[in-house]
């Protein structure tokens, strides 16, 4: 089976402490490795103001992963356990072109 290129960009709530942001990008990134992703680089990117609210939040810091993926298993996953964070106020996964 071919291997496919994703990137996945979230973002977390601004007021969430260092040491529970850490956890929370480990969790999600060992739900990608558990579900037969391979990470290629997991990274915060900057924390940003929105161009309009999200729950209660103007702005937010969005994480980028980059990973590769056999199938959309790990994918699936993570959709589906991110829409039940409330640390992770969006997120969106791009298939990268190869």
């Amino acid at each position: 089976m071919e291997t496919r290129k994703y990137e996945i960009t979230y973002i977390i709530r601004p007021d969430l402490e260092e040491s529970a942001k850490s956890e929370l990008v480990s969790r999600f990134d060992k739900v990608l490795t558990d579900n037969g992703a391979t990470i290629a680089e997991s990274k915060d990117w900057s924390t940003r103001r929105f161009a309009y609210q999200i729950g209660k939040y103007t702005e937010g810091t969005y994480h980028v992963v980059t990973l590769t993926a056999e199938n959309d298993e790990a994918l699936n996953e993570f959709d589906r356990l991110s829409k039940f964070s409330d640390d992770i106020l969006r997120h969106m996964i791009v298939k990268l072109e190869a």
